[in-house]
């Protein structure tokens, strides 16, 4: 019989595979595949019987060599089996309860006013520097609480209009109301001698001093 103009054919190439053939070349390519990629000791439907042949224990078919076990698992039959199984495993196992969020316990102070201050202005007489010391009591302040305070740019408050000839410095400490002073914008010299603050724990007052440049 003459192949060579027949369709899909090819002079030297014995001639279009049958359907059989197709498939059995389509098993082999899926079984050295499997060969290559899984691991069948981690296969727990893989068993050995006694009789040296392999089984499945999921489909229960027998199979006389690995690489046929492994053609298997690559099926329809096996895939489906799978996802019943699969299936069936989540419905019978209860729902698991959603871990709880750590839980961050937030302190509220109800606000009792304001704190005592003083201000003072300083003038370095060699050098005409000047420079504010401020002194901020906090007699009934909460336990272990620190005072705090920054610099505010005129720009972030929303009481009055902004000028940039000035900005606030803040103080806040539990449960005082925060307070703010409104001081001229001009750049602080932060080096350790001219700017430091002090926390006095026996008499509850907090001190800052800063120097203008």
């Amino acid at each position: 019989m003459d192949f060579q103009h027949r369709a899909g054919g090819k002079t030297g190439g014995g001639g279009v595979a049958s359907g059989s053939e197709t498939n059995r070349d389509r098993r082999e390519r899926l079984r050295m595949l499997a060969l290559e990629t899984i691991d069948l000791t981690k296969d727990p439907y893989f068993m050995k019987n006694h009789l040296g042949t392999y089984e499945c224990k999921l489909c229960l078919t027998l199979h006389n060599n690995e690489g046929s076990y492994l053609a298997h698992t690559q099926g329809k039959k096996h895939q489906s089996n799978l996802a019943r199984r699969a299936a069936m495993q989540a419905k019978d196992s209860p729902i698991q309860p959603a871990l709880e969020k750590a839980r961050v316990d937030i302190r509220k102070f109800v606000k009792i006013g304001r704190p005592g201050y003083r201000v003072t202005k300083q003038k370095e007489p060699e050098t005409a520097q000047q420079s504010l010391l401020f002194q901020v009591d906090y007699p009934e302040i909460a336990d272990g609480i620190m005072p705090k305070h920054r610099f505010m740019s005129a720009f972030e408050q929303h009481h009055e209009a902004p000028d940039k000839n000035w900005q606030f410095l803040i103080f806040a400490a539990e449960p005082y109301e925060t307070i703010a002073f409104k001081v001229p914008s001009r750049e602080v010299d932060k080096t350790e001698e001219k700017f430091w603050t002090h926390w006095n724990k026996e008499t509850k007052q907090f001190f800052l001093q800063f120097a203008f440049k």
